[in-house]
């Protein structure tokens, strides 16, 4: 019996000792596991929110290397429009050397300079002139849109430009619209981009405001080439205006930052790529 209380000391010796030893374990080491936990958490929410993250910065530094503001193209917009660009680029309805985009913010007086080409590649201004919207949309400013035919409004939204033709108004652009119930039926109502001599400072002068078309997009005269030139083959028009009723697949901007990610393309905001 001796023996075996003998024998059994040894064990609870260990034991002992062991209890001892993880007493002396620094306190810090149970903040330090806490610690890592919270990062791991931290991590996981950072990797939920950091193609928003992303998208929000590149877009701003894409605006404020080209000094938009300067030329009364708000950041809401551009970013909106960027955003759409994006996403076409992802989902392939453009290509990948396509770096044009374009902005028509119907929010504006069309008296006002309201339609930017944008090089996104070279970070530069292209043009900024005036654009027209349809009778049926509203005299000075643009307040109801379309998707119908003869209804000669606007129609809002993404679309991306087709071939060019010559037709009534001259050399024309044909203009194919992304967004279904807004303006995909823009080849069906001939929605184009063409020049009209209403789109100029006399007709402002005259009217207080430009003149209207039957719904297209209607450019100056004297510009019409070069527009046309500038954003032909595949690159993106978006017109803008703040409907409550327009919605958009091209405006997921979570999508448009993973966008950013996946083309591996992320580079100092300095030297912003796309």
């Amino acid at each position: 019996m001796n023996m075996k209380r003998i024998l059994s000391f040894p064990k609870l010796l260990l034991v002992t000792i062991g209890i001892l030893t993880l007493s002396w374990i620094p306190s810090n080491t149970v903040e330090l596991v806490d610690l890592a936990d919270k990062h791991d958490q931290v991590k996981e929410k950072n990797e939920v929110l950091s193609p928003l993250i992303l998208l929000e910065s590149h877009a701003r530094a894409i605006y404020d290397s080209i000094q938009l503001k300067n030329d009364d193209l708000s950041f809401e917009v551009f970013e909106k429009a960027f955003v759409g660009f994006l996403n076409l680029k992802d989902s392939h309805q453009i290509p990948d050397n396509s770096y044009t985009l374009s902005i028509a913010d119907f929010d504006q007086s069309s008296k006002r300079k309201r339609l930017w080409i944008i090089d996104l590649k070279n970070q530069h201004l292209l043009l900024n002139t005036w654009v027209s919207h349809g009778r049926g949309s509203g005299g000075e400013i643009a307040t109801k849109f379309s998707n119908v035919s003869n209804s000669h409004q606007s129609s809002l939204g993404f679309y991306v430009t087709g071939e060019v033709y010559n037709g009534k108004h001259g050399r024309s652009l044909r203009l194919d619209g992304m967004d279904y119930g807004f303006n995909n039926k823009a080849r069906e109502r001939a929605i184009v981009l063409h020049g009209a001599s209403y789109v100029s400072s006399a007709t402002i002068k005259s009217l207080n405001r430009l003149g209207l078309s039957h719904g297209c997009p209607a450019v100056p005269v004297e510009l019409t080439n070069q527009i046309i030139d500038l954003i032909k083959d595949k690159t993106v028009l978006y017109l803008h205006a703040s409907s409550p009723d327009y919605r958009s697949a091209y405006l997921n901007a979570e999508t448009a930052g993973r966008h950013l990610i996946s083309a591996n393309n992320l580079v100092e905001t300095s030297q912003v790529g796309i």
